[in-house]
């Protein structure tokens, strides 16, 4: 059973909530700043940085989407994003992250409601972006505190990507679309749901059916700490769970939903 859908809150009651003050960037010093704060998370290989001052110089130029959260003088937080085609109506949200050490303080959710008033506010209808499904907080975030919905698994996206969090794993990725219209997320129960992926006593991937109307797919409590810990072991999650999401949304499937205990939730649609 749901609940009822919750009214969206305001970004600037957000960002003062989280002790951070939200600022389009547009200048130079600026984008050299998004760039260190990106470094400083990712922590990329300094030959393929994920953003550069010339990129954020000619998207920002060409009126695309770059806002940064502010403790005091410090930036803690930012967000790129670019228009899709004119006819979609719609802004693809291309990299957005928050310093660690202010992380679950809302920086990001500030960041994300900022956005969507801002797309709103230039006719925009939907936000798209993409995520990595492996990382439990990320799903849950996207998809049950933004209530965006899951609309493509994407197999190695990006291709490898040498960073301190990707850590050279395969970059499959789920594409979210935000509908910026829509009231809040109302919240989906795994309750009586069938296990496709479960998680084994060893912290391994453990297969199941991917027979019935309503499933659950498992992922790792913390996969940036297993990559860290037991490569391997990451990868066969990786594996686990492609294997699981790509039959079952080709066989008519939906995520409708994330689980806090780390599960996805799906139901076959028109039935």
């Amino acid at each position: 059973m749901t609940s009822p859908a919750v009214a969206v809150p305001d970004a600037a009651e957000v960002a003062r909530a989280a002790g951070v003050d939200l600022r389009e960037v547009t200048d130079l010093a600026g984008f050299a700043a998004v760039r260190v704060l990106f470094d400083g998370i990712w922590r990329p290989d300094p030959g393929s940085p994920h953003v550069t001052i010339e990129l954020l110089r000619a998207l920002t130029k060409a009126g695309n989407y770059l806002t940064a959260a502010y403790q005091g003088s410090r930036m803690v937080g930012a967000c790129v994003g670019f228009f899709g085609p004119p006819r979609q109506a719609t802004m693809h949200s291309h990299i957005a992250g928050v310093a660690p050490d202010v992380a679950g303080r809302g920086v990001g959710y500030a960041l994300k409601l900022h956005q969507r008033s801002w797309a709103l506010d230039r006719g925009l209808h939907t936000i798209t972006w993409t995520f990595d499904p492996l990382v439990s907080r990320n799903a849950y975030f996207n998809l049950v505190k933004l209530g965006a919905v899951a609309c493509e698994y994407l197999p190695d996206f990006y291709g490898g990507m040498h960073d301190g969090i990707n850590g050279g794993d395969e970059t499959d990725r789920l594409l979210v679309r935000w509908d910026l219209d829509a009231s809040g997320p109302a919240p989906v129960a795994a309750d009586g749901a069938a296990v496709a992926l479960d998680r084994a006593p060893d912290g391994g991937p453990v297969a199941g059916s991917l027979d019935g109307d309503h499933v659950v797919v498992a992922v790792p409590a913390d996969v940036e700490a297993l990559r860290a810990a037991d490569p391997a072991l990451a990868r066969r999650w990786r594996t686990a769970v492609r294997e699981a999401l790509v039959p079952l949304l080709a066989d008519g499937r939906r995520i409708v939903g994330f689980d806090k205990s780390g599960l996805y939730v799906l139901r076959r649609e028109n039935r």
